[in-house]
């Protein structure tokens, strides 16, 4: 069954059955690659389960994580409909299911249902805004700036209310943030204790509660 993603929440059932008529089911083993960055974007892809990473090489070989997509949601929809090579590459960080779409049906239900057209560029727009400001800070920014702007960014997209403040409601380890932010897992850790001592953050459950985002906010603008 097609999640009721931001993508399709004005699809009706009959036209959410449409678009799962058009898919096909696959399943991926944690560290298996969905896609690698330079390869042809004939797929469109939905996560049904699971967590998978978009990275991207620096210069000098390191990966850099790009952003975190938890299921449901969407990811490779900027190189389908530009028609360029995949600029990154998507490797599952548990074992997961996603629903894939060929390009070519992808593109036939954007110009069907308008309403799709209209939420892929407002993501779009987001994601690489995202992108850019990533590789920017991972380029120029110290590192307490840079693992500060990661924790505010994963806030808005999975923040959630909490009675210690706004639980970033998906399970990041230290190497995963490292990778975000491109240093050290040392350093990451040495980073996340100082905001913890501050009393910028607390962790529960292995989830990251920001208990201070103003201050945040600072660090990450300084």
């Amino acid at each position: 069954m097609i999640p009721r993603i931001e993508l399709f929440k004005d699809l009706s059932e009959k036209e959410l059955s449409e678009v799962e008529a058009l898919s096909e089911k696959i399943s991926f083993k944690k560290k298996d690659t969905i896609f690698s960055e330079g390869e042809p974007s004939d797929w469109f892809y939905i996560l049904l389960k699971g967590k998978i990473k978009i990275t991207k090489l620096s210069y000098d070989g390191k990966e850099i994580i790009l952003e975190l997509i938890q299921a449901p949601d969407f990811f490779g929809g900027l190189a389908v409909l530009k028609g360029f090579p995949y600029p990154a590459s998507a490797i599952c960080l548990e074992d997961c299911e996603v629903l894939r779409i060929p390009k070519k049906a992808f593109l036939r239900l954007v110009d069907k249902y308008p309403s799709i057209s209209k939420a892929m560029l407002s993501f779009l727009i987001e994601r690489v805004k995202v992108t850019q400001e990533t590789l920017k800070n991972v380029a120029l920014e110290r590192v307490e700036t840079r693992i500060a702007s990661a924790l505010l960014r994963l806030s808005e997209k999975y923040g959630k209310e909490d009675r210690e403040g706004i639980l970033i409601d998906v399970r990041l380890t230290k190497q995963e943030l490292a990778d975000m932010v491109g240093t050290t897992v040392e350093t990451a850790i040495r980073t996340m204790s100082r905001f913890k001592k501050s009393g910028y953050i607390t962790e529960r459950d292995g989830k990251t509660i920001i208990t201070n985002p103003i201050k945040l906010k600072e660090i990450a603008e300084s």
